[in-house]
């Protein structure tokens, strides 16, 4: 094909051919181009109710916003496009929506700034992902949960450094797993998600007496949190969000190595479940591979690298970021995206984990003729049991 036919082909979504971690997932769906263009959508329509019950605006413009703000009415690639000629889309954005609008199209985006819309749109889409993320955690943990409760007193050698070291339970092991993944679960739920609203340097200059009421009037309309502080240029939202990102796909990623070394050939102590294509290879139709526990894996390694940017990106100058926010995009979605898939094969890699109570006796067998001894299995009931009360203090 001549450079020229292909340079007029249609741009192709980016469907996950590289990321099969999260292709097809929820999380996927909650971050694309589309659920992106939808939430600074709700952003401008929520400003234009928050400021009709201020009477900054007609309630009647306010409404025809909201109805001119149908995702389906705007061509995405086009949007893409004209962003470059700004350096974000919601200038394009903005135009478009105040043509669609008609008569109520003056009150479109009236004292804000294009950074109110696309930070408000990130925290809104991020709140959507983070229910969906958090929806797949918690069904990850109840498995879980019942795994370390199974498996309470199933013994086997623990292994440091890579080598055989004391018995150990199973069920120690997964509740390791279930406090980690806990842990992540609850430090995500607490981020605060802060509507974005400043106006041009950040004063909100242009809204005067009724500032403050309209920020919490905003933070209403959208469901977010209320900020002290326009944020423009503290960029403490996206960080905590991107870390805890992070603490979400280590636990996950703690879990999906531990569940590929169980699964080698020379130690076979657990297996993922078998299903129609799962685990295969191009060439080697013996393999049976770790399909699942790799996928969550290559998300817990590309995740910290993405929230360095973001935590790169703080040192944004004066009262407008300078490339700074503009780098933060990608990154965070790519966080939650990424997340939101380990999580929901995760869930999947738990639910259906075969466990071989036979091969880990054989192995801890093994380990005791080394020994000479049995030096028994200490407090690793007792530890599963913490474990699990605090899972259920947790649920309460």
């Amino acid at each position: 094909m001549a450079s020229d036919e292909r340079d007029e082909s249609p741009v192709s979504p980016d469907a996950g051919l590289l990321s099969p971690v999260r292709a097809g997932t929820e999380a996927e769906a909650a971050t694309g181009d589309l659920a992106y263009l939808a939430a600074m959508l709700d952003a401008e329509s929520a400003l234009a109710r928050a400021q009709a019950r201020l009477g900054i605006v007609p309630a009647d413009a306010a409404e025809a916003i909201a109805a001119a703000a149908d995702p389906g009415r705007f061509d995405l690639v086009d949007l893409a496009r004209r962003a470059r000629d700004a350096g974000n889309p919601v200038v394009p954005l903005v135009a478009d929506l105040r043509r669609l609008a008609g008569p109520a199209g003056p009150h479109v985006h009236r004292g804000a700034t294009s950074q109110d819309i696309v930070d408000t749109g990130a925290m809104l889409v991020a709140a959507r992902a983070r229910r969906v993320v958090l929806a797949h955690l918690d069904r990850a943990l109840d498995a879980l949960a019942g795994l370390a409760e199974r498996h309470r007193d199933t013994p086997m050698a623990a292994r440091t450094l890579g080598m055989r070291a004391l018995p150990t339970t199973f069920g120690a092991k997964a509740a390791n797993w279930l406090l980690g993944c806990l842990d992540a679960r609850d430090r995500l739920a607490a981020v605060e998600l802060p509507v974005q609203l400043g106006g041009p340097a950040g004063t909100l200059d242009a809204y005067g007496d009724q500032a403050l009421d309209l920020v919490a009037a905003y933070a209403a309309e959208t469901g977010l949190a209320r900020p002290v502080l326009p944020w423009h240029t503290r960029r403490t939202p996206i960080a905590d969000l991107a870390a805890a990102l992070a603490l979400v796909t280590g636990a996950l990623g703690k879990i999906a190595t531990d569940v590929w070394l169980l699964s080698q050939s020379e130690v076979g102590e657990v297996a993922e479940a078998a299903g129609p294509g799962r685990g295969g290879s191009s060439s080697m139709a013996h393999k049976r591979n770790p399909a699942l526990s790799t996928l969550i894996r290559s998300a817990a390694l590309q995740v910290p690298a993405q929230v360095q940017v973001i935590l790169a990106a703080q040192v944004a100058p004066h009262e407008r970021p300078a490339g700074e926010w503009h780098a933060e995009w990608q990154p965070l979605r790519e966080c939650l995206r990424l997340s939101g898939g380990a999580a929901e094969t995760a869930a999947e890699l738990l639910g259906g984990l075969e466990v071989s109570a036979e091969r880990m006796r054989a192995d801890l067998d093994d380990l005791l003729t080394v020994l000479g001894e049995d030096p028994g299995l200490g407090a690793a009931a007792v530890l599963v049991d913490r474990a699990l009360d605090a899972y259920r203090r947790s649920r309460a």
